[in-house]
């Protein structure tokens, strides 16, 4: 499977002119015969907090993800992008992928709001995991903030054999972006997949940083600082002949690891 990433510099909240730019990323990732294109986080709006005004109804009242179906069907091509969801209460920062056939194939919402980036007062975190099958390739979904927990990534590679992130991750933090990215892929012997904004907005800047890494670590391809389609192939019998011959995946104890955040941690030993 070909993977591309469109590394977008989003125009903030402006849903008409994000979607000339993201024609344009689908049409070149149709030359290149990308069967799975990715988009950043909130791919039209941009890192906005305003749910009211920019949220849309779930993925079968939404006009972003009609708009996307009908460019996936156009160029019979998988697409999976961001947008926000309006709620009765807080919104949901959603990833929706759609395939070529125009079918919603899933649709994740973020688990792990930014509370740093006062993310958390107007978004509520989604309770569900997510994992979409194409070409008979399992991808796990998360986005942004997601990266930082690790637990997250171990439970979707149980399945998946590449994790997507999608992402509006400032310049001031592209190395924790950089080296989560590698460890996620180390950690859990699958590729991953981070796309990232990349511009200005205010006082904050985006490098992008985006990149496709395999299950060893290696970056397969990447960009920074400028909007570009990046792209990679990926091959599910690499992961699996990973995982069969180097066996993480199998040593971990994780009824151990439950106890350790259900019961209260003793130390055992004669410390003075």
């Amino acid at each position: 499977m070909r993977i591309g990433l469109a590394q977008m510099d989003i125009i903030w909240q402006d849903k008409k002119q994000n979607k000339e730019k993201c024609l344009e990323f689908i049409k070149k990732a149709d030359f290149h015969g990308i069967d799975l294109l990715l988009f950043p986080e909130m791919t039209l709006t941009g890192f906005s907090m305003d749910t009211n005004d920019l949220g849309e109804g779930d993925y079968l009242h939404s006009p972003t993800v009609e708009w996307f179906r009908d460019n996936a069907c156009a160029f019979n091509m998988n697409i999976g992008f961001g947008y926000i969801e309006k709620t009765e209460g807080k919104g949901l920062n959603n990833f929706c992928i759609v395939s070529s056939q125009g079918k919603v194939l899933s649709s994740y919402s973020k688990i792990h709001p930014f509370s740093f980036g006062e993310e958390s007062k107007f978004y509520v975190g989604g309770e569900d995991f997510c994992i979409t099958e194409i070409n008979d390739i399992c991808i796990g979904s998360t986005v942004c903030y997601d990266l930082r927990f690790p637990e997250l990534y171990q439970i979707l590679s149980k399945k998946a054999q590449i994790i997507a992130v999608i992402a509006n991750w400032p310049k001031q933090r592209r190395d924790a972006w950089t080296t989560l990215l590698k460890a996620r892929a180390i950690e859990n012997q699958c590729y991953i997949a981070g796309v990232n904004k990349v511009g200005n907005w205010g006082k904050t800047a985006y490098s992008g940083d985006s990149m496709i890494i395999s299950p060893l670590g290696e970056i397969l391809c990447s960009s920074t600082e400028k909007e570009e389609l990046i792209f990679a192939d990926i091959h599910k019998s690499k992961v699996s002949e990973l995982r069969n011959s180097f066996k993480v995946k199998q040593d971990r104890r994780e009824e151990l690891y439950i106890k350790g955040y259900t019961e209260n941690f003793t130390s055992k030993g004669d410390f003075k």
